[in-house]
């Protein structure tokens, strides 16, 4: 069961048929996939399902994925993919030609655990990196460095709430964040998305690859792996 207000990745089927036509269009519907790594976290069942739908055969597969993808139709192949996975799963290296960051298909979501104040000159979290320079308040949210989500982020990231941007301060712990949300008028129990969906955290994958020197890849393999995933439209 997946905890109402723990971390958990949230993926998209609908960015996952675009991408995978985006791949397609680059490279013909006879190109092999890659599914290793379980299908860089998002599950070898949820996209081969997908790409059987279109007509891919063939992927590249983890030994311990191959009877699952089989079960839908696609063929363990020997060959090196051909179809790129920043297309399929909308990483940022993956641009159109008009120069749009595609929509990943996996969301980091978290939600609001407490809300407290913060006086000007108090910090927060480990060696207090962060520093209040004015009373604020500040949200405690679920999700940390023991579910994946990359330590350097803190200072450099933020995290959408209620549909605005809040930036994540201090160190990321184990299994939260902090979040200085000011005067907005938020709630325990709000969610928080760290990147991804529709809203406005869409292409922060951009910013955790600038501040954790990760590729989207590795950032979203190393989280789909840990968390629990849910799937949407």
């Amino acid at each position: 069961m997946i905890s109402p207000t723990g971390p958990r990745v949230r993926l998209s089927r609908s960015a996952l048929v675009a991408g995978v036509g985006q791949a397609i269009e680059a490279r013909g519907a006879d190109a092999v996939a890659d599914l290793r790594r379980d299908a860089y976290g998002h599950g070898v069942l949820f996209v081969a399902e997908t790409l059987a739908q279109v007509g891919i055969r063939a992927a590249v597969l983890d030994p311990e994925s191959v009877e699952v993808a089989q079960g839908v139709g696609i063929a363990a192949a020997p060959d090196a993919p051909t179809l790129n996975p920043g297309a399929i799963f909308g990483f940022p290296e993956a641009h159109s030609e008009a120069g749009d960051t595609p929509r990943p298909v996996m969301s980091l979501v978290g939600s609001v655990l407490s809300i407290k104040a913060l006086r000007a000159g108090e910090g927060v979290s480990y060696n207090y990196t962060h520093i209040a320079s004015q009373d604020t308040r500040i949200a405690l949210v679920s999700g940390g460095f023991g579910q994946g989500v990359a330590r350097s982020l803190g200072n450099h990231a933020s995290v959408e709430i209620r549909g605005a941007l809040y930036p994540v301060v201090g160190r990321v712990a184990m299994d939260v964040c902090v979040v200085d949300i000011g005067g907005a008028d938020l709630a325990r129990g709000d969610e928080v998305i760290y990147f991804g969906g529709e809203g406005p955290a869409g292409p922060a994958l951009t910013t955790w690859e600038a501040a954790s020197g990760l590729t989207a890849a590795e950032l979203v393999c190393a989280l789909g792996l840990r968390l629990p995933r849910e799937v949407v439209a």
